[in-house]
C-alpha cells in the first residue's frame, strides 16, 4: 500500500513532502542566522519528545488509516461536482463558446481561480470550526497540541477531515465545472510536480514552519497579503484563536477583521486552557472527547438525564 511506502514523504501533494521539509529547514537556519536568536528550542529533545509531540506521531499513522478506510469512500469527488456544475449551466443557459481568450490566458485564469477560491472556502470553513460550538469541539483536537511540529498539521479529527475533503471537492469541482462550461477542453492548470504551481510555491516557502517553534515572519506589508508561518503560530496561541484563519492568503482575514500581524504578538503559548488540556492526553481522547463533550453540552446527555428525571418523578408521584 502506498501509505506504508512513505507516500507522505514522496508525494508533492502532501505537506511533509521531503522537498518542503528541506526548504523549511533551510529557512529555519537562515532565520536563526540573521536574527541571531538561539535555535535551542527546536534542537531540544524536550520539543521533539514532548508528550504532545509523541501523541502527534502516533495519531498521524492512525488518523491516516482512518482516512483511507473510512473517509475516502464517503467523500464526494471534485469530478462529480464539476460534471454536475457543467450540466446545470448547459441546461439552464445553453451552449457557450468563448473565443476571446488564448490557451495561455485560460490556463493562468484557471490556476488562479482554483487557488483563490479554494483558499477563500478554506478560510470560512476554518472560521466556522471556531465559531460554531458543535464544530469547535472537533477542531479543539487540533488546538490541543501543546508543542508544534510539522506532524501537528495532521492532528485533525476525522469529522473535520471529512468537512475539509468535502469543501475541497465542492470548491474545486465548482470552479472546474464553470471553466469547462466557459472554455471547454481548453482548460489546464500550471503544475509543478503534479501540484498547482501556486500551492507548490507556497509550500516550499515554509509551510512546515507554520506548525513549529520557528517564528518565521514576513514584512508587515507582505503579511497583509500572504500569511507567514508566524501568523499561523499566532492562531495557535491561546489568546488568538480568533485570528488568522486563512490558509495562504491574508486578504480574507484583512477584509473580515481577523488579521493579526507578527509584529503585534510577541509571546506565544500554544494549547487550550489549562483545565481543558487534561482531556486530550491520549489517542482515545483525540477520537472520543469531541463526542463526549457534545453529549454533555445540552445534547443527548442532558436529554437522557431530563427523561430519566421525568421517569423518576412519575414513579414518585405514584
Amino acid at each position: 500500500m502506498d501509505y506504508f511506502a512513505l507516500d507522505f514523504l514522496s508525494n508533492p501533494s502532501k505537506r511533509v513532502y521531503w522537498l518542503y521539509l528541506i526548504s523549511s529547514f533551510i529557512l529555519a537556519i537562515l532565520f536563526f542566522y540573521f536574527t541571531k536568536k538561539s535555535p535551542k528550542v527546536i534542537l531540544s529533545s524536550k520539543l521533539w519528545l514532548h508528550p504532545s509531540a509523541k501523541l502527534d506521531y502516533i495519531y498521524f499513522f492512525l488518523a491516516n488509516l482512518v482516512n483511507i478506510f473510512l473517509l475516502i469512500p464517503l467523500v464526494l469527488s471534485a469530478k462529480s461536482v464539476a460534471l454536475f456544475t457543467n450540466k446545470f449551466l448547459y441546461e439552464n443557459f445553453g451552449f457557450f463558446e468563448n473565443l476571446s481568450f488564448s490557451y495561455l490566458q485560460i490556463t493562468i485564469f484557471y490556476t488562479l481561480a482554483i487557488f483563490i477560491f479554494s483558499d477563500f472556502t478554506r478560510y470560512w470553513l476554518h472560521r466556522f470550526l471556531h465559531t460554531i460550538p458543535i464544530l469547535w469541539e472537533f477542531h479543539k483536537v487540533h488546538h490541543s497540541a501543546k508543542v508544534l511540529t510539522p506532524i501537528t498539521f495532521y492532528r485533525v479529527h476525522f469529522v473535520e477531515n471529512f468537512l475539509f475533503a468535502l469543501r475541497y471537492a465542492l470548491s474545486v469541482g465548482f470552479i472546474t465545472g464553470v471553466f469547462i462550461y466557459l472554455f471547454g477542453a481548453k482548460i489546464n492548470i500550471y503544475m509543478i510536480f503534479g501540484v498547482n504551481a501556486l500551492v507548490f510555491i507556497s509550500s516550499i516557502f515554509g509551510s512546515n514552519l507554520r506548525h513549529s517553534h520557528v517564528p518565521f515572519s514576513y514584512f508587515s506589508v507582505i503579511e497583509k497579503w500572504l500569511l507567514s508561518p508566524k501568523q499561523h503560530q499566532i492562531h495557535h496561541d491561546k489568546k488568538h484563536f480568533n485570528k488568522n484563519y486563512g490558509g495562504y492568503i491574508a486578504i480574507w482575514d484583512r477584509v473580515f477583521g481577523t488579521l493579526a500581524l507578527s509584529k503585534d504578538v510577541k509571546i506565544l503559548k500554544f494549547g487550550l486552557r489549562k483545565n481543558q488540556m487534561s482531556e486530550y492526553k491520549g489517542i482515545k481522547d483525540l477520537y472520543l472527547r469531541p463526542f463526549i463533550n457534545l453529549l454533555k453540552k445540552g445534547g443527548v446527555y442532558e436529554k437522557i438525564s431530563f427523561n430519566n428525571n421525568i421517569f423518576r418523578n412519575k414513579l414518585t408521584s405514584k
